[in-house]
Formats: C-alpha cells, sequence, structure tokens
C-alpha cells in the first residue's frame, strides 16, 4: 500500500525530534527558515552546520552522527550532490524520514534514500507551507 503524500508527511512530523542539515546562519537562506519553522512550531530541533556553533540560539553540530539523541526524521537543504552524501550519512545513523526541501533533491538521492529503507518527502511542498511559517 502506498501512502498519500499527506500521510507521508503526517508520519514524518509526527517522527520527531528533527534535524535541518544545510541549517544556515543567514536569516535570508531555506536552511534558516526551515530551522525557525520547526522553533516556531515548539519541535525539537537540532541545526547541522559544519562552519557554526551556534545557528538560532541552538548548538550546531556538524553531522548526524554527533547528535546527542537519535533523530529519526531530517529536512535537507543543501545542494542536490550534497544531498547523495546525506542520504547516506543518514542510513548511517538510523534517519527513517527524509525531506529534501525543493531544489535539494536528486534523483540518485531520492532512489538511495528509498532504498535504504528512509520514507522520503521531494519533489513537492516544502514544509514552510505544510506548517506554516512566518517571519
Amino acid at each position: 500500500m502506498t501512502q498519500t503524500v499527506q500521510q507521508t508527511i503526517t508520519a514524518f512530523l509526527e517522527a520527531g525530534p528533527f534535524a535541518v542539515v544545510g541549517a544556515s546562519v543567514d536569516r535570508s537562506k531555506y536552511g534558516n527558515k526551515v530551522l525557525r519553522c520547526y522553533q516556531q512550531h515548539g519541535r525539537e530541533v537540532f541545526p547541522i552546520n559544519a562552519r557554526a556553533d551556534e545557528v538560532e540560539g541552538l548548538k550546531a553540530y556538524p553531522s548526524l552522527a554527533v547528535l546527542p539523541v537519535p533523530v529519526k526524521a531530517i529536512s535537507v537543504i543543501t545542494p542536490p550532490a550534497i544531498t547523495e552524501q546525506v542520504v547516506r550519512d543518514a542510513a548511517a545513523a538510523g534517519v527513517t524520514h527524509i525531506w529534501m526541501q525543493p531544489g535539494a533533491e536528486s534523483n540518485a538521492a531520492i532512489r538511495e534514500a528509498a532504498a535504504a529503507g528512509m520514507t522520503v518527502i521531494a519533489g513537492g511542498p516544502c514544509l514552510l507551507v505544510v506548517l506554516g511559517y512566518h517571519e
């Protein structure tokens, strides 16, 4: 039985805590807005950024592998070639749900995530629209 996009999104949002891979310190970037969206909705979220100590008041982590708690659901805001490596890191970290935000996805990353048994959201809605984001 295949899930609808809405069922897949609901399962993703129930799978927290969350990580944002590609979290940015630049408030104009989607990697920052997605992180703030989780915060606006009271979700436990961890920023993944190898070059920052902190993003939006939260300790930033250089990779999924070093998070203090297991994370089952991640939002990815990285260039498609990077997303392909993120999928491998996510599989190694036990991630079960991956939301490739528009522009982050590649066919190879989607195939690899599905082959690893992850539930994939890609080529569709943005988390900012689904949850409701405000500046």
